[in-house]
């Protein structure tokens, strides 16, 4: 089984910071895809940003040049860390990894339980 437990949501204020953290544990032989999701109340969850392994990450243009997503590949881990806070960031995130368990094995998808954020004064 695999396993990935988020960590590190909050209540900040509008202009703050928050370092989300992502760990993958388990039957794991290699993570090609960590990525961020995110799902505000009543909206469809959606792409915040994604790291192929020894690859360039992108962003949502909502996030750009505000959210930076890395990497300890040693730790199957996966950070986001958000500066520039605003009151739309508001949402559950979700850690999302793309990973096969065996050598050969089939790729397959993962997900956290989610690490709910909120912005507001």
């Amino acid at each position: 089984q695999v396993q990935l437990v988020e960590s590190g949501g909050d209540l900040v204020q509008p202009g703050g910071s928050l370092r989300l953290s992502c760990a993958a544990s388990g039957s794991i032989f290699s993570i090609y895809v960590m990525a961020w999701y995110r799902q505000a109340p009543g909206k469809q969850r959606e792409l915040v940003a994604r790291i192929p392994r020894g690859g360039t990450p992108n962003y949502a243009d909502s996030v750009k040049g505000r959210f930076t997503i890395s990497t300890d590949n040693a730790e199957n881990t996966v950070f986001l860390q958000m500066n520039s806070l605003k009151p739309e960031d508001t949402a559950v995130y979700y850690c999302n990894a793309v990973l096969n368990r065996q050598r050969g094995g089939l790729m397959e998808d993962y997900w956290g339980q989610g690490t709910p954020v909120t912005v507001s004064s």
